[in-house]
């Protein structure tokens, strides 16, 4: 439970950090934010739509609880740096420009495949408490 637990928050803590990293330049409409849209033919309005949308995607995958919600953010964030990476591959950059985005894809997808890991290990942890707790119950009620 604890090896799951400290790569669950390293690969969660290190893809927040780069999806924020990512998200306040747009927030704050950065000039090389707008060259690059403006470059894919994308409206620069939308520019901050998406810094925010990353924010709140990366708080949402570092607060506790709320699975629902980490399972939209996780997806968004995904959906995000895909698109990313379709779009910068299709304006015709190099490959060297768009395929270092697949790394941060890996670490969202180990952070995910943790987040369940985590979760199941929960479970079985408490249930496992639950029935320890029934069979006690039940010895000391006879």
């Amino acid at each position: 439970m604890k090896k799951t637990k400290i790569t669950y928050w390293i690969l969660t803590g290190l893809f927040a950090f780069v999806m924020t990293g990512s998200a306040i330049p747009n927030i704050m409409v950065n000039p090389i934010s707008v060259q690059g849209f403006k470059e894919m033919g994308y409206p620069i309005y939308i520019i901050p739509f998406l810094g925010w949308a990353k924010l709140l995607g990366a708080v949402a995958i570092l607060v506790p609880g709320f699975p629902r919600l980490k399972e939209w953010a996780y997806a968004g964030l995904i959906f995000d740096l895909l698109g990313a990476t379709y779009s910068v591959a299709n304006s015709g950059k190099a490959f060297g420009q768009w395929a270092p985005i697949f790394i941060f894809v890996a670490l969202g997808f180990g952070s995910y495949i943790f987040y369940h890991k985590k979760l199941k290990e929960t479970a079985a942890i408490t249930e496992a408490n639950q029935s320890d707790f029934r069979i006690k119950g039940s010895i000391q009620s006879v």
